[in-house]
């Protein structure tokens, strides 16, 4: 059965990138099967159809999930932990961890001047990083004043080049930071995909985000149960 939903179709924020196709199996099992291109990076269509008249799919940039549902652009979403931490709005509920697209947030700086205890004797630093008010809070939280330069990408290359001194950044098997002469030295957090729904969403349409949700939940069970 369908959830119920209004006449205009609730919106899925889905990330582009190595989690849309992790998340391929569960959005099966729990009955979404939007249109086929909606996997295919080259694709121009950014909306797609689903099984389901009630339910489009979005793909969007991997940040930019959470402000679609934060702001009501899509009702439902699925983004990483690391996203929520970072902007940290008020207008998200992550009722599910999905267990995909595991990695971590960590800090990184080059392998010939690691050396954790001495990090900890700093009282400033400077800090290339996405994740700027994830790297102040981490700082702060140990007493140091963290100078941030904010990259959306090529953060490996900022301590060779003498732009900072350590990077904050996502990390999955560590090979980009070997391969460019890092070493992670802490991991701030370990990061998982969350389903996201938008608070006002919920409820004015407690139904139809609800059987969503269940959706998820009862697709996840599954997994738990093999």
């Amino acid at each position: 059965m369908t959830p119920a939903g209004p006449a205009s179709p609730l919106v899925l924020a889905l990330p582009k990138g190595r989690i849309l196709s992790e998340l391929g199996p569960l959005l099966a099992r729990a009955g979404i099967a939007p249109a086929a291109d909606y996997i295919d990076e080259d694709s121009r269509r950014l909306r797609f159809e689903t099984n389901h008249p009630s339910l489009d799919v979005v793909r969007v940039r991997p940040f930019d999930v959470a402000t679609f549902v934060a702001h009501g652009a899509a009702q439902i979403g699925v983004c990483g932990a690391d996203v929520l931490m970072e902007f940290d709005y008020d207008q998200i509920y992550a009722p599910l961890d999905l267990g995909i697209g595991r990695c971590r947030v960590s800090v990184a700086e080059p392998a010939e001047r690691a050396v954790p205890e001495d990090i900890a004797a700093w009282s400033r630093v400077t800090v290339a990083t996405k994740y700027p008010a994830i790297a102040q809070r981490h700082f702060a939280a140990r007493g140091m004043q963290a100078d941030i330069v904010h990259l959306n990408g090529a953060m490996e290359l900022a301590p060779s080049l003498g732009l900072a001194r350590l990077i904050v950044d996502l990390v999955q098997t560590g090979s980009t930071l070997r391969a460019n002469g890092l070493v992670e030295t802490e991991v701030i957090a370990n990061v998982t995909s969350r389903l996201i729904v938008n608070r006002t969403a919920l409820k004015t349409q407690p139904e139809a985000i609800g059987a969503w949700i269940a959706r998820f939940r009862a697709a996840m069970a599954e997994v738990d149960a093999r």
